[in-house]
C-alpha cells in the first residue's frame, strides 16, 4: 500500500480538478500558449510539454513535443485531434485524443515545402501552408498533394503579406496580418475580402462571430451585422491577460498564473 501511494502522489496534481473561483475556475500553471476546441477542451503548451484539459479544467494527459522543435502553432480544428507545427524545423504533427502522434511526424522540407512558416488544418484531413518563398497560400491533402494555390499574394493584394496566424472555419480560410487585417479566402484559394481588424495578436472564428485579442482586450466582430463590441477581460486576475478566447459562452484568459475560465459578460 505504501508503495502504491508513493507512485500515486506525483500524479495527484494532474488528476485533481482545476481550482474553482467565484466566477468559474482556473487551470493553474505557467503556459506559453493555449487554444480551445468546439467541445470546450483546452490545449495548453508549457515549454515542450503539451497538456490537454477537459471542459471542467481537469487533465491527466500530457506529451512532450521536444523532438519537433519550438511549437509556434496549435490548431484544434478537429476536436481531440490537434495539430502542432514547429516552423524552424519545418515539422508538423497531428495528435490523437491521448496526445500521441498519429502516423509519423511530417518533415515539410523533405516533402517539398522548404519555406513553410505557417500552417493550419483543413477539411478532409488536409492542411493550409503559407509558403514564404512563393509568397502563396497552398492547400494540400493528407498526403501533401496540392489542391489549391492562391498564387503570389503580393501581386494579388498589392502588398507584401506578413501573416502570423491562420485558421479554417466553415470552408473559409482566415489569415491574420496584424498590420493589414484578416484576409479571407475560399477553399480554392480565391481571395474574398479583408476584415479591417488591426493589431490583433490572436483570433478565433465561431459561427458568424470573429473574436480577436489586442492590447490586453478581447473584441467581437459580427460578420452579419458588422457590429463590433469589446468584451471585458480584466478584473480579479493575477497579472495582465496575455491571450484570450471565447468558446461556448465562456472566456478563456491566459495570465502568468494560469488559464482563467469564466462566463462571457452579456452586454447586448
Amino acid at each position: 500500500m505504501h508503495r502504491f501511494l508513493a507512485l500515486l502522489l506525483p500524479l495527484l496534481p494532474a488528476l485533481l480538478p482545476a481550482q474553482d473561483g467565484p466566477e468559474g475556475f482556473v487551470i493553474e500553471g505557467r503556459f506559453d500558449a493555449f487554444t480551445t476546441d468546439e467541445l470546450g477542451y483546452v490545449y495548453a503548451l508549457a515549454g515542450d510539454e503539451l497538456r490537454l484539459f477537459d471542459p471542467k479544467g481537469r487533465s491527466w494527459l500530457r506529451n512532450s513535443v521536444k523532438t519537433l522543435g519550438r511549437i509556434a502553432c496549435i490548431d484544434a480544428f478537429y476536436s481531440l485531434k490537434p495539430m502542432v507545427f514547429a516552423p524552424e524545423q519545418g515539422q508538423l504533427a497531428v495528435l490523437d485524443n491521448t496526445l500521441a502522434v498519429q502516423g509519423s511526424v511530417i518533415n515539410l522540407p523533405r516533402s517539398g515545402f522548404p519555406q513553410v512558416v505557417l500552417a493550419c488544418m483543413s477539411v478532409q484531413n488536409g492542411f493550409w501552408f503559407f509558403d514564404q518563398r512563393e509568397m502563396a497560400l497552398v492547400r494540400v491533402d493528407a498526403q501533401l498533394r496540392p489542391l489549391a494555390n492562391t498564387g503570389r499574394l503580393d501581386q494579388l493584394l498589392g502588398r507584401t503579406l506578413a501573416p502570423t496566424r491562420m485558421l479554417e472555419h466553415e470552408s473559409r480560410l482566415y489569415v491574420l496580418d496584424p498590420q493589414a487585417g484578416i484576409h479571407v479566402f475560399d477553399l480554392f484559394g480565391t481571395f474574398m475580402r479583408t476584415i479591417p481588424v488591426m493589431g490583433a495578436e490572436s483570433f478565433s472564428v465561431r459561427g458568424f462571430h470573429l473574436h480577436w485579442f489586442a492590447d490586453g482586450m478581447l473584441h467581437e466582430y459580427d460578420m452579419r451585422s458588422f457590429a463590433v463590441r469589446d468584451i471585458p477581460v480584466q478584473g480579479g486576475l493575477e497579472g495582465p491577460v496575455r491571450d484570450a478566447r471565447s468558446e461556448r459562452g465562456l472566456l478563456y484568459l491566459l495570465t502568468d498564473a494560469g488559464i482563467t475560465v469564466r462566463t462571457v459578460p452579456d452586454q447586448r
